[in-house]
């Protein structure tokens, strides 16, 4: 089995490095590595030619953009900017951060999980982050999800749900999709990816409503994103976000946003979404 990796990156130099070299220490290597530099106005094209310069299967891409940070959409456009230079054979294409260390065996375990079930369509590890010295779970999602930050995909898979959706919320539309496609979604507790920024951490106030507005282009309603809301607020120990959540999803709802999702999947995932929700109470 063969898998590309594509890396959006911008202003990274101080994590690129540690990222790029777990990759060369892969027990299975990548067949191709992409890293999309967009926008940098640091020294991240420099290391990554330094390291491309070492292995031919790294390259660099160069995109511009706009400075401001929003997630979802500007990753995932720079994501589409390197999947577009890539050609078609490959079995597995990942989508990975530039600031993290993955364990030396991570994607041989990743191809050891896709090779034992066809059905399987997307796995991953869990995203660990350091506090007061120790690598601690970086616990913000149902330990089903594999986290945006590092989405392995089985060509099929990817193809189905039609790449990945450039607004924030993608990397939970490709789950619910790959489930209304009939794809397993599969966690593997073993794998511990050292995350060495935060989830969020440069995220400006404008995003704080964009959690709202996913919610409602998921096709979540009204009900669903109030509790994912609260729950989300609980899990960041930010109680007042649930009201920016609400206000987002309130927002996007009077604008008409386009959902990310046509009516028949939007049904699907509110009927997933709340089966999910009932197992928890009872």
């Amino acid at each position: 089995m063969e898998y590309y990796i594509v890396i959006p990156a911008h202003n990274e130099e101080t994590f690129i490095a540690l990222t790029l070299n777990s990759l060369i220490s892969q027990t299975v290597l990548p067949k191709k590595v992409v890293v999309v530099n967009d926008n940098s106005t640091d020294k991240t094209a420099e290391i990554v030619t330094a390291f491309a310069k070492e292995n031919p299967f790294i390259t660099l891409v160069n995109k511009t953009s706009e400075a401001i940070h929003l997630p979802g959409s500007k990753v995932i456009q720079a994501f589409h900017k390197g999947f577009e230079t890539l050609d078609e054979n490959y079995d597995i294409i990942v989508k990975l951060d530039a600031d993290l260390i993955l364990p030396t065996n991570y994607f041989e375990t990743v191809l050891n999980i896709f090779k034992k079930d066809a059905t399987i369509g997307m796995a991953g590890g869990f995203a660990y982050i350091e506090k007061n010295g120790e690598w601690i779970l970086e616990n913000l999602t149902d330990k089903d999800h594999i986290r945006g930050a590092f989405k392995a995909y089985r060509k099929a898979c990817f193809q189905q749900i039609g790449n990945l959706k450039p607004a924030m919320g993608w990397d939970t539309v490709d789950e619910l999709l790959s489930k209304f496609y009939g794809w397993k979604v599969v966690t593997d507790a073993s794998l511990i990816v050292k995350h060495l920024k935060p989830t969020g951490a440069n995220y400006n106030k404008i995003a704080r409503y964009k959690q709202g507005e996913a919610f409602y282009t998921l096709g979540y309603g009204f009900l669903i994103t109030s509790i994912a809301s609260a729950k989300l607020a609980m899990m960041k120990r930010k109680p007042f976000l649930f009201l920016d959540y609400i206000k987002g999803f309130v927002k996007a709802k009077s604008a008409k946003t386009p959902l990310l999702v046509t009516p028949e999947q939007a049904k699907f995932i509110r009927k997933y979404r709340l089966k999910k929700m009932k197992e928890k109470l009872f």
